[in-house]
């Protein structure tokens, strides 16, 4: 079974007779009747019952056709896929990231496709993994770095591309001494992120399940969307925040506010994904690629902290 075999059957149901499929793609009869023999014989069955008027599909064939359409399709999408990367030339690189990203590596990712690949225009947008994951799934994006465990199913999701453990984040010292198990979290006084998407959150979800098993409840005094909002709050000594020591690093609080692991370890991991059923374009390829490189930087640049278990408490 060929290719061209495929094609040349498909084209026979499409046009009903093998004359009108040969004229349409130019071919001779006698080597389009041939390529379809040789399919039929590949498969061992007949694919058509020939009549007088017009071709009819077996049972058979009706078995084989939606196949060999997925076969024709995704070859000539293969093909497409590799001239675009070989020009580089147009196209839009359609992507969404978690609601940080902006703090470790966006706008040097941005200046630099932009400065590799001119002709390519690119749209980059998301708050939050489950927010870019819905989009992902529902074909508003191409294709997003989100955190993983997600509950979309129509989405392929890549080996892990950056990680980092997660901690408690206080101003005051006396409430850093230890790691901080989920009953330690239960009494303490939390300002809680995401709390638009507080139900479809990869970490929140986390606790509240261990949380549950311990046969406690986590009940934040504050709660709001952004990390950054939640930091100021707890600069403040409005409360203490969950989050990792490399935002913590980015957000530049490490001189007002200390961290503290959470035990058992907890992490952000995070995860390139896009629909099973939808090539991506090479623009956004391009950027994939782009991005991995620069998250191999970020997690060579933080990626000891995960290793440092000690309490810091912030200077007095």
């Amino acid at each position: 079974m060929t290719l061209q075999q495929l094609h040349y059957f498909l084209a026979a149901i499409e046009h009903g007779t093998l004359s009108k499929a040969a004229e349409q793609l130019n071919v001779a009869q006698p080597t389009l009747s041939d390529q379809i023999i040789r399919l039929e014989e590949s498969v061992g069955t007949t694919l058509f019952i020939r009549t007088n008027r017009k071709l009819m599909l077996t049972e058979a064939g009706r078995g084989l056709q939606p196949f060999a359409l997925a076969a024709t399709t995704a070859s000539r999408q293969g093909y497409e896929a590799v001239q675009s990367v070989r020009d580089l030339k147009g196209g839009v690189a359609s992507f969404g990231t978690f609601g940080t990203a902006h703090h470790y590596f966006l706008a040097d990712l941005i200046e630099e496709f932009r400065s590799r690949h001119p002709d390519m225009k690119l749209k980059i947008t998301g708050n939050n993994s489950s927010e870019v994951a819905d989009a992902v799934s529902h074909g508003e994006l191409e294709a997003g770095l989100v955190m993983i465990p997600l509950t979309q199913r129509n989405l392929a999701v890549s080996e892990p591309v950056w990680s980092a453990r997660v901690g408690y984040i206080s101003a005051d010292p006396a409430r850093l001494q230890g790691p901080k198990t989920i009953e330690d979290l239960a009494a303490a006084p939390l300002i809680l992120t995401e709390a638009k998407w507080s139900s479809s959150d990869s970490i929140r979800s986390t606790l509240n399940a261990r949380a549950q098993k311990a046969g406690v409840i986590l009940n934040p005094i504050i709660e709001v969307d952004h990390q950054s909002t939640g930091f100021e709050l707890a600069a403040r000594g409005l409360g203490d925040v969950i989050a990792s020591r490399p935002i913590l690093h980015r957000l530049g609080y490490e001189k007002k506010l200390g961290w503290t692991p959470i035990d058992p370890p907890l992490f952000e991991v995070f995860a390139f994904i896009h629909r099973y059923d939808a090539p991506l374009s090479a623009a956004t390829r391009v950027l994939l690629q782009l991005m991995r490189e620069h998250l191999a930087r970020v997690q060579r640049a933080y990626g000891h902290l995960d290793s440092e278990h000690q309490a810091e408490p912030p200077p007095d």
